[in-house]
């Protein structure tokens, strides 16, 4: 509303100005002139009739002087109206000069008041036009920095509300304190760390229900697996048909338990399953500003990618290299290599980063459940990463490629072609 009212604000003074310059080009001119210097001028033109060859002029007028036939016999200064009609026309003054008490000539005294206002008028006018020019310059720098300072940060803000929606907590907001929104949007990234937070706080809860399942399964399993043996040798040993029926049952009982605890083990993993994944085309252009977004302490350079059509959901494909660039970020802390090819039916881009890689034992459970490599003890996370990277690429027809590099960990990620089944 306060944008809107600034520039309502700007037009109307525009529009008055416009108005006063319009008034004030079409005013007429003023043809008075000072009767006192007229007089003088008149006077002294007299008392030099006889000897003008010799006149001076003794005022500021410019002036003609003419006989009784037209002829001039003197000026002030070249260009001013020689004849009666010119004068008329130019509205100067035109009067008698009577020496010796009858008409001998006539004086025209030039009337320099139209000159005048068309130079005043030219000063209003190159003003105006300078105040119009300083406006439009302020108009121009106004949108400018509501550019960079509201339409900008709030672009931003969307990209980071996808990525919030999808579940990407790791990249925070770009900020700038110094502008209007600044703490605005500090207050969205304060949001996004307490969630990651609540989020860590979770799925070590779940890593700790997980373990109190298995647990609990096992302790549970194992009594009710001699359960289940000492009713199954009863049943065998027995020539009691209802005796053997009550054994049967029995053994029933030990399996649906069973299946019982196995399910309770799965359930706290379920709701891994539930992100959603819609893969469609899009111009592997986009790639550039997926890496870029993810990486946002600019540790990579990004190399060129080749054209073509992909096949992948772009919010989770964010996601997963958000992943990526977040963990070399985490557990590496250097450089990242970034490189791209194009195979017959995929396009694989590689992150590798110089930490060194893990051991040959821990690589293969890196995609797993829960699982994190031993250098990660004290670094926060919930080993979901790469497993759910996994599941994302899978759901896209492509897939996820972790091993040891020349550097450090290498993870490839193969993104499918469109059209290629």
């Amino acid at each position: 509303m306060k944008t809107r009212m600034v520039l309502i604000s700007l037009a109307l003074i525009l529009t008055v100005e416009i108005t006063a310059l319009c008034l004030f080009a079409a005013q007429d001119t003023d043809g008075t002139q000072d009767a006192v210097m007229v007089n003088e001028a008149v006077r002294s033109v007299e008392a030099d009739w006889m000897r003008m060859e010799n006149h001076k002029n003794i005022t500021s007028l410019d002036y003609v002087v003419l006989d009784g036939r037209g002829d001039v016999l003197f000026q002030t200064k070249p260009g001013l109206s020689e004849s009666i009609n010119r004068a008329v026309s130019n509205r100067d003054t035109i009067l008698d000069i009577a020496p010796q008490g009858e008409a001998a000539g006539k004086i025209i005294i030039y009337n320099d008041s139209g000159q005048k206002l068309r130079a005043q008028k030219q000063k209003v006018i190159i003003g105006l036009v300078l105040a119009l020019f300083i406006q439009c310059a302020i108009c121009g720098t106004y949108v400018i920095y509501l550019q960079r300072a509201v339409v900008h940060p709030f672009h931003g803000l969307k990209s980071f509300a996808q990525r919030v929606a999808g579940g990407n907590l790791d990249i925070p907001l770009e900020m700038d304190k110094k502008n209007i929104f600044g703490a605005f949007t500090e207050s969205f990234d304060i949001m996004r760390s307490e969630l990651k937070k609540a989020r860590i706080a979770e799925a070590k809860a779940n890593a700790s229900k997980k373990e109190l399942v298995a647990k609990l399964s096992h302790d549970i399993k194992t009594p009710v697996a001699s359960i289940k043996a000492a009713s199954e040798v009863g049943a065998a040993l027995t020539d009691n048909e209802k005796i053997r029926e009550n054994y049967m049952g029995i053994i029933r009982k030990a399996d649906q338990i069973n299946a019982l605890i196995t399910n309770l083990f799965t359930a706290t993993l379920e709701e891994l399953n539930r992100l959603t994944v819609v893969p469609e085309d899009m111009e592997s252009r986009e790639l550039k500003t997926l890496l870029k977004n993810a990486d946002y302490l600019q540790q990579a350079e990004l190399p060129d990618i080749p054209d073509a059509v992909l096949f992948a959901d772009q919010l989770r494909l964010q996601q997963v290299f958000d992943n990526l660039f977040a963990n070399s970020y985490k557990y590496a802390g250097t450089k990242i290599q970034v490189t791209i090819h194009e195979a017959h039916n995929h396009l694989a881009v590689s992150v590798e980063d110089y930490g060194g890689g893990v051991s040959k034992e821990e690589l293969p459970l890196l995609k797993e459940k829960f699982k994190r490599g031993s250098n990660a003890k004290h670094i926060e996370g919930a080993g979901l990463g790469l497993y759910l990277s996994q599941r994302f690429m899978k759901e896209m027809r492509g897939e996820l490629v972790v091993e040891n590099g020349d550097q450090g960990l290498k993870v490839t990620v193969i993104i499918a072609l469109s059209g290629v089944i």
